[in-house]
C-alpha cells in the first residue's frame, strides 16, 4: 500500500482534489486543484513546486565509485567534473535501454544516481571486484523541484549559498533554514529550474522555508498532471510510457536502443572505459530502425471530426499516456505514446515512435483520434524536438 512522502503533512492539506497516484510506493499528488491549469501556469509563468521524493536515489562512494558508474552508463564519467550533472541512459548487454536518469558528481569519489526504476541490484551486480559503497538513499533523502521563470528568485530568497553562480546541469551544497542540502540546476519541465535534495527528517522545515520565500514570486505547489504536460512540451520521454525498460519488455518490439529514443548524443562509444552494452550499440548506431519524433496534430481535423459528430471540440485537461496508432498512407507505421494540448504553444502535440523513413521533419502522417467512440484519424506533421525550449533554461 502506498505511503506518503516526507512532505505529505504539508501537501495533503493543499489537495482540494484529493487526486493521488502511486509512484514507487509513495503517494504522489496528480493535482492539488480539480483542474491543473493554475499549476501548469506556475511552471511557465512563475514557480511550480513539485514533490519528487519518490525518485530512486543511490549514493556511490569509494575509490572505484567513478569506475562503477563508467561500467553502467553510456556517457564518459571521466569528463564529469565535481559539481556537474550528467543526464544519461543505461543499457543491458544487448544494448537495450533499461532506464534513464541523472548522475551528480558530489565529490572526488562520490556520486548520486537518480532513476525511475529500482537499480540497486543492477549497480551491485556490476560492482563486483570494485572498492565502492552503494547506498540506497531513496527513503532517507527527500527531493523538491522548483521549476519556472521565477524559480531562481524563489529559491535564492531562502538559500544560503551562491545559487546565482550555479550553471545549467550543475550541483552544489547549500543550506536552507539551517539544513544542509544539495541543489542541482536540473528538472523535468524543460524550463529554468532546480532540484533540492535534503534529509527526509528535515523535509517539513525546508518545505516551510521554500514556500514562505517563494510566495512573492508566485510559487505554487503542483502535481503530476502539470508535470506531464510540461515534460511533453520539453520532448522528455517517460520510462514506462514512451518506452518500456528492457527488464519489463515482453516482446521484441518493446526493446529500444538509445538511438531510437533520441539518446544518441548521450552514447559515447569511444570512451576509454567499456560499459555494459557498448559492443552491441556499436552496431546499432547506424541501423536504428525507429526514431522518437514530435508530432503537431491538425486542430482543423479535430474540429471537423467533432462537427461531424454534432459535438463541440473540447481541450483535454490532462495529457494522455494511451498509445494510439500512427499511419502513413493508410498503413500503421508507429505509435504516439504521449499526447497533450500545449497551453504554451496552443497546439495539440504528441511524442511518437515511427520508422526512421517517416521521421524527417515536415513529414505528413496521420494519428488515430476517437470522437464519440468512433476511431478516426487526424493529420499530423513531424516537428523538431523539443516543442518548447526557452533560453532562460540555460541562461
Amino acid at each position: 500500500m502506498p505511503v506518503g512522502t516526507p512532505f505529505h503533512a504539508r501537501t495533503l492539506p493543499l489537495s482540494r482534489s484529493l487526486g493521488y497516484r502511486e509512484w514507487a510506493g509513495r503517494l504522489a499528488a496528480t493535482s492539488y486543484e480539480v483542474h491543473p491549469e493554475h499549476e501548469y501556469n506556475a511552471v511557465r509563468q512563475a514557480t511550480a513546486l513539485f514533490d519528487v521524493s519518490p525518485l530512486h536515489k543511490y549514493r556511490l562512494r569509494g575509490r572505484d565509485a567513478l569506475r562503477l558508474c563508467d561500467r553502467v552508463i553510456t556517457r564518459d564519467v571521466s569528463r564529469l567534473a565535481v559539481g556537474r550533472v550528467f543526464y544519461t541512459p543505461w543499457t543491458d548487454a544487448a544494448g537495450h535501454v533499461l532506464d534513464d536518469g541523472t548522475v551528480q558528481r558530489l565529490g572526488e569519489a562520490e556520486l548520486r544516481v537518480t532513476a525511475a526504476e529500482p537499480a540497486l541490484r543492477w549497480l551491485t551486480a556490476n560492482a563486483a571486484g570494485l572498492d565502492v559503497e552503494i547506498v540506497d538513499e531513496t527513503d532517507a533523502v527527500a527531493a523538491l523541484a522548483l521549476q519556472g521563470p521565477t524559480s531562481r528568485d524563489a529559491l535564492g530568497a531562502c538559500v544560503d549559498g551562491d545559487l546565482a553562480g550555479l550553471r545549467y546541469f550543475g550541483v552544489m551544497p547549500a543550506r536552507i533554514a539551517g539544513v544542509a542540502v544539495e541543489i542541482s540546476r536540473t528538472g523535468y519541465t524543460g524550463d529554468l529550474g532546480y532540484e533540492v535534495f535534503l534529509p527526509a527528517e528535515s523535509a517539513l522545515v525546508v518545505w516551510d522555508a521554500v514556500v514562505a520565500a517563494g510566495a512573492r514570486f508566485g510559487l505554487r505547489a503542483a502535481g503530476l498532471h502539470a508535470l506531464d504536460v510540461a515534460r511533453i512540451e520539453a520532448g522528455l520521454v517517460l520510462q514506462g510510457v514512451d518506452y518500456v525498460g528492457a527488464r519489463r519488455a515482453e516482446m521484441a518490439s518493446q526493446l529500444y536502443s538509445p538511438f531510437e529514443l533520441g539518446f544518441g548524443r548521450l552514447v559515447e562509444l569511444g570512451k576509454a572505459a567499456p560499459f555494459v552494452g557498448r559492443d552491441a550499440l556499436a552496431g546499432h548506431a547506424q541501423h536504428a530502425p525507429r526514431r522518437l519524433c514530435g508530432l503537431e496534430l491538425s486542430w482543423d481535423d479535430v474540429e471537423r471530426l467533432h462537427e461531424e459528430a454534432g459535438l463541440a471540440p473540447q481541450l483535454p485537461a490532462t495529457a494522455s499516456r494511451a498509445h494510439v496508432p500512427v499511419y502513413r498512407d493508410g498503413v500503421q507505421v508507429g505509435r504516439a505514446t504521449s499526447t497533450t494540448w500545449s497551453p504554451q504553444l496552443k497546439k495539440l502535440i504528441a511524442l511518437a515512435s515511427v520508422p526512421a523513413s517517416a521521421a524527417a521533419v515536415g513529414a505528413l502522417l496521420d494519428v488515430e483520434f476517437t470522437v464519440d467512440c468512433r476511431r478516426r484519424s487526424v493529420g499530423a506533421r513531424v516537428v523538431r524536438l523539443p516543442f518548447f525550449d526557452p533560453p532562460r533554461k540555460r541562461s
